[in-house]
């Protein structure tokens, strides 16, 4: 493990994936990673816990703690605010521990223009719209109304891949983790890392995943 961490930012659309992904490179890598926790200011889902998924807070608590720049970042997002705390950060590279994120192109831009050096970004890409809207709807955590918002901020999440070195279509869940698994691998080892990595990795980078979000986006406006 090298002395400094590293910050996973793995970013896509409601519905892509990104955070069964990243619990997943989580459960396989603990003894050296952690899953930052975000504050925010909207409710709970049903079997989330306070401290465990994020750190539910009031807007006023919210807005206090962002007018001290105690965040490294944060967005407006769906309507409520979500923000990374910038003490946790910090110690944490300064300890060589990586820290898995999961949040939109928005507090990814932030972190990986605060720490361009330390930040490894990852878009996790739907296969296509419908699948997007199914699994969205299979969540039934959130009202019709909600998901047809998240349905429509779906594209406009697309649009910022151009912010991501790394992209990977979550077809088959397998798979898309064995892509993110071996880009970490590789970022954090280089060529160091064992021949099958590399040969995912390099998979990866030709499998058109850039001309894929292009043709999301234009399914979405036809």
């Amino acid at each position: 493990m090298s002395s400094r961490g590293k910050l996973v930012i793995i970013s896509s659309p409601s519905g892509a994936g990104k955070t069964t992904l990243a619990h997943k490179l989580l459960d396989e890598h603990s003894a050296h990673m952690q899953f930052s926790i975000s504050y925010t200011t909207r409710a709970p889902r049903r079997n989330e816990t306070d401290g465990v998924d994020y750190s539910f807070v009031s807007v006023e608590k919210f807005e206090a703690m962002a007018e001290a720049g105690e965040f490294a970042e944060w967005a407006l997002v769906h309507g409520n605010r979500y923000g990374t705390s910038l003490a946790v950060v910090e110690e944490a590279l300064t300890t060589g521990v990586d820290v898995v994120f999961d949040v939109d192109w928005q507090g990814g831009k932030q972190l990986s223009e605060k720490w361009p050096d330390d930040a490894l970004m990852i878009f996790v890409l739907p296969p296509d719209l419908d699948i997007l809207a199914d699994r969205l709807r299979r969540r039934a955590t959130d009202a019709d109304d909600v998901i047809e918002r998240r349905l429509k901020a779906a594209l406009e999440e697309i649009g910022h891949h151009q912010l991501y070195p790394h992209l990977v279509v979550n077809d088959k869940l397998d798979d898309a983790y064995a892509e993110l698994r071996a880009i970490y691998l590789h970022c954090k080892g280089g060529a160091d890392v064992a021949p099958e990595v590399l040969e995912v990795v390099r998979t990866n980078e030709n499998a058109g995943g850039r001309a894929h979000a292009v043709k999301l986006m234009q399914a979405a406006s036809s």
